[in-house]
């Protein structure tokens, strides 16, 4: 009378029709976040608020490192082995597009709205409210560095007015003297340093610090190392990609979802903190999610969904370095080794846990969504197949629990 749709979370569906309708409304509460993403389900069972479903999605933070390695790639290569080509300017995608977001954000856009069509093809949604969120960056900035807050105009007059560029600007902040050795070397050429690489980074002021080229030098050389008082500065990363993010996420999945009639509605943080700190709840991502579903006194479920994005595409044919004879190893694996992938769900002496790296004898590693190790080196023979990788790893986890519980 039924079959089963996915094994997790576990979804049946019936092979008949009901003589009445015996679904009961959800309504789902969505944590947004740069880094996690907290989701909620509830509805009134038997007159009582019921937690039904509850997620945590970690999202992906290595999409800038990785265009940083490409855009590294194709400059090496351009300059080694092509012509001279006429510069291009007018090719680039965000001048033919309108409306568009850098790849990093725009993954996590769309992660965001994976995970809320999913919840969608699997409860009888009726209704989505999401928590938003924007930030004074200005007025962060100004109690950190503990200066007097912005107002007014003063948010039209940042720390760089009148500077030509961030060179500049680090110039004069640091007085036009080297911060490591203080003018000792009486080295008058001075240069702007990343306190971490510039891939990591990259060219805010709050990542550069000035040096003089002997200091430089020494530094990159390995000679000397820098004070230990120089350290990057605290980064609005995440602060940033929220406030770009939220009205575009807001305004596509309204625009997908009223279409099937599930309503979406919009909220913000501080009604999420108020209603938590009310009910005497615990801060957590799913009970943020739950407070934001509007059923804060509902029956909570023990567990929840841990789930992280992981990558799905490794275009890369080739490693970067070059072996004797000029010869180029392959970067790529085979797509299935005795039958399986990397970041397959697979049994281990009755663990669920994940191929995190193959070889090509049969011995595999396998790891949980927390990177907890559960063997180094098993043989296929001892693995059996639950799921493949689909682009999100899922594995039930217990609240309040920080390791993801063995079945």
């Amino acid at each position: 009378k039924a079959k089963v749709i996915r094994r997790c979370p576990f979804t049946i569906q019936l092979l008949y029709e009901p003589d009445a309708c015996i679904k009961q409304p959800v309504e789902i509460g969505d944590d947004t976040g740069s880094v996690h993403d907290g989701l909620s389900g509830s509805t009134v069972y038997q007159d009582r608020d019921v937690e039904i479903y509850a997620s945590q999605v970690e999202m992906r933070t290595d999409i800038t490192g990785l265009l940083s390695t490409r855009r590294e790639f194709r400059r090496a290569r351009r300059n080694r082995k092509t012509r001279y080509r006429k510069a291009r300017f007018l090719n680039r995608v965000k001048s033919k597009h309108k409306g568009w977001l850098p790849p990093s954000i725009e993954n996590k856009i769309a992660a965001h709205e994976r995970e809320l069509l999913f919840i969608c093809s699997i409860l009888p949604v009726t209704k989505i409210t999401i928590e938003t969120a924007s930030f004074d960056l200005q007025k962060l900035r100004a109690d950190m560095e503990q200066l007097e807050r912005p107002e007014g105009k003063d948010y039209q007059q940042g720390p760089q007015l009148g500077f030509w560029n961030a060179r500049e600007y680090v110039l004069f902040r640091d007085g036009h003297q080297c911060q490591c050795c203080k003018g000792k070397s009486k080295d008058k050429r001075l240069n702007v340093h990343h306190i971490e690489s510039r891939k990591t980074g990259g060219n805010a002021p709050n990542n550069l610090i000035t040096l003089c080229e002997t200091c430089h030098n020494a530094y990159h050389a390995g000679k000397i190392t820098l004070p230990s008082n120089i350290k990057r500065k605290a980064s609005f990363r995440d602060a940033v990609f929220m406030g770009i993010m939220r009205w575009t996420f807001y305004n596509r999945i309204k625009e997908t979802l009223t279409a099937h009639g599930i309503e979406v509605h919009m909220t913000y943080g501080y009604i999420t903190k108020n209603t938590r700190i009310r009910h005497g709840l615990e801060k957590t991502h799913c009970t943020d999610a739950m407070c934001i579903s509007g059923h804060p006194d509902a029956e909570p479920l023990p567990y929840y969904y841990h789930k992280k994005k992981v990558r799905c595409h490794n275009r890369q044919l080739h490693k970067a370095t070059i072996q004797k004879n000029g010869i180029r190893k392959a970067n790529q694996a085979p797509k299935t080794v005795f039958g399986f992938r990397l970041f397959d769900k697979v049994l281990y002496q009755g663990i669920e846990c994940f191929v995190f790296s193959r070889r090509s004898t049969g011995y595999f590693d396998l790891r949980m969504l927390d990177g907890t190790k559960v063997h180094a080196s098993a043989s296929y023979k001892k693995l059996k197949l639950l799921e493949h990788n689909n682009g999100t790893l899922t594995q039930l986890q217990k609240k309040g629990d920080g390791n993801s519980s063995a079945t």
